[in-house]
């Protein structure tokens, strides 16, 4: 144990402060750059700044809850859905970038939460463990579409890579109601929610 702790110590650093990659092609190749207005660029810059820490978040979850699993086909399929998390990261890094704007700063914050969280959804057992994983990637998705509709119209590459990044969780969502996820009470979701629209919150500035 204290070696997969150590390990995920050094995901959780590598996740926060290391340049991440992916081994797909990113979403918005071939898209051309338009220039936008300052204040839309600052606005995509800060809509994609959130879509970054979601992942991060998103990836201290999976690793917290594959920490504690002791179904090996749960294990699986919250690696997998890790691996193209981290990619998210690389496409979101990369855009960020090219809009001139940072990552959020209360990105260590949130992952240290997010991994406890994880771990103690992966402790409860598969069905919760897989139902807060379907939950949460729900709940993903929908802030993916909002952002999806307040884009600048002219931003087409950020508007390609949320549209794969949309596409990823909802099927991350349908595979783990696949493997047997449970539906979690109301006021479960609700808490998540209410999280949820906190960090979004605070990262747009952030």
């Amino acid at each position: 144990m204290l070696d997969r702790l150590i390990s995920e110590f050094d995901k959780g650093l590598r996740t926060v402060l290391a340049e991440q990659h992916s081994g797909r092609p990113h979403p918005d190749k071939g898209q051309l750059e338009v220039p936008l207005a300052e204040k839309e660029k600052r606005h995509a810059a800060a809509l994609m700044r959130v879509n970054h820490c979601g992942e991060v978040c998103a990836q201290a979850l999976y690793n917290g809850q594959s920490l504690t699993s002791r179904n090996p086909e749960v294990v699986a399929a919250l690696r997998q859905a890790s691996k193209e998390e981290t990619e998210h990261l690389a496409w979101c890094e990369k855009r960020i970038t090219e809009l001139a704007g940072h990552k959020s700063l209360l990105n260590p914050i949130w992952y240290t939460g997010s991994f406890a969280l994880g771990a103690l959804a992966g402790a409860l057992g598969d069905k919760w463990n897989l139902g807060f994983l379907a939950e949460t990637e729900n709940q993903v998705a929908k802030h993916l579409q909002q952002h999806l509709s307040v884009l600048p119209a002219e931003d087409a590459k950020s508007r390609a890579i949320l549209q794969q990044m949309h596409t990823d969780e909802t099927q991350h969502a349908q595979n783990a109601v696949d493997h047997g996820a449970a539906e979690l009470p109301g006021p479960i979701k609700a808490g998540m929610q209410l999280v949820s629209q906190i960090m979004t919150k605070s990262a747009y500035y952030l």
